[in-house]
């Protein structure tokens, strides 16, 4: 067999909506695009949503929103994709890493609380393999922090706090408490990433919970001025009969979502609620065949369902180089698997920052034996097999080879 890692599943409903958009004449940021910020934020339990080209530019407009930049610390955790860190480098202010816990994938909270100090303005929480983070005992630790907190312009002012931020790049549709997620942070930014359970092909979304004294509307203008060059218009209003006039309101940026991805969305959005359930009869296929190999991500409880977007599983008693030699094995027998993650104080950029893996040595010891299984909507029962089967060989082959 030849086992893709997590190809897009494209069914006829997502080209009809592409062809029917190339057929409109209308195919950058238009009504199709309106029309899915509407359906992310209904299915989010939110008043507002905005599509953007990634989660990255997601993220980037908030800290840049609450005026974070120079001075400013924003703490986010070791292990994760460069992109949860990369956008405060962007913004100007200090990244400061966390590192995770003994238990999961989470930030050591008690670590994050010992962080956090009158530079701090942001944390940024990042919801691993579509599982969410513990926001409420995080809010709760801001809460408490608030007196030492500086506000630097209106919107910090009126949070009151430093401001807690989901990189929810992989929980699009996770549920936790009852609450969807986007409803647990003051801000949760999306990825519509090929590789994402519903994809947009690239592309992103941001939600917001309401604030006291901030009007939404006010915010999503913003946030269109942010992602459009600091343009009064955007093409759809400038379309409208002798509306060509428009005002530049600042130097912004160009990270807009078009129809053509937005088409795909709404298809991929109207289909969700199956391909999660398929995620998690794959998952559960996996966690029973398993469960003896080594430590997987709870996906399911009582009180929490996650998107499933990924299957983590640490191999008992390996480093990292036999970790690699299983990878390899694997992919001999036809199946493509990754990693998730090697921890940002690993890599050159975050070296020349000054970070050092020996301070954040749960996230290594997370990331010397962790392979991530090929988990998708397309994957068929045979094939999920097929994948445990490669893997215990593979597994066998390298751990009790003589």
């Amino acid at each position: 067999m030849n086992i893709k890692f997590s190809p897009p599943d494209i069914s006829q409903a997502e080209i009809d909506e592409v062809v029917d958009t190339l057929r409109s004449g209308w195919i950058t940021t238009g009504p199709k695009t309106k029309l899915f910020e509407k359906k992310i934020a209904e299915f989010c339990n939110t008043e507002k949503g905005v599509c953007l080209n990634s989660a990255t530019a997601g993220l980037e407009l908030i800290l840049r929103l609450f005026g974070i930049g120079k001075g400013d610390e924003v703490i986010t955790s070791a292990y994760t994709y460069t992109a949860s860190a990369s956008v405060i480098e962007h913004v100007g202010a200090k990244v400061v890493l966390c590192d995770i816990t003994d238990n999961g994938y989470e930030m050591d909270y008690d670590r994050l609380a010992d962080l956090i100090n009158e530079k701090t303005k942001a944390v940024i929480l990042v919801d691993i393999a579509g599982k969410i983070c513990d926001y409420d005992r995080v809010r709760k630790m801001l809460e408490s922090k608030k007196g030492m907190f500086k506000a630097a312009n209106d919107l910090q002012a009126k949070l009151g706090r430093v401001l807690l931020i989901a990189d929810a790049a992989h929980s699009f549709g996770a549920k936790k408490d009852g609450k969807m997620s986007g409803e647990h942070a003051d801000f949760t930014s999306f990825s519509f990433h090929a590789v994402k359970n519903l994809t947009t092909a690239e592309g992103g979304a941001v939600v917001w919970k309401n604030i006291d004294g901030v009007d939404n509307d006010e915010l999503y203008r913003q946030f269109m001025l942010w992602s459009l060059h600091g343009q009064s218009k955007d093409a759809l209003a400038k379309n409208q009969l002798g509306a060509w006039e428009y005002d530049i309101k600042m130097c912004g940026l160009k990270c807009n979502m078009t129809d053509i991805m937005a088409a795909i969305g709404l298809a991929q959005l109207k289909r969700y609620e199956g391909l999660l359930a398929r995620r998690k009869e794959l998952i559960g296929r996996y966690d029973a065949a398993l469960k003896d190999y080594g430590e997987v991500v709870e996906h399911y409880g009582k009180n929490f369902a996650s998107s499933g977007h990924l299957y983590l599983i640490r191999v008992n008693g390996i480093d990292e180089k036999q970790r690699n030699a299983i990878i390899v094995k694997m992919a001999e027998k036809g199946v493509a698997t990754n990693v998730h993650y090697k921890p940002l104080p690993m890599h050159t950029a975050y070296k020349d920052l000054g970070f050092d893996i020996k301070d954040y040595p749960k996230a290594y010891e997370k990331y010397r034996n962790e392979i991530t299984l090929p988990l998708h909507t397309l994957l068929s029962d045979e094939e999920a097999d097929y994948v445990i089967d490669a893997f215990k060989k593979s597994v066998q082959e390298v751990v009790y080879a003589k």
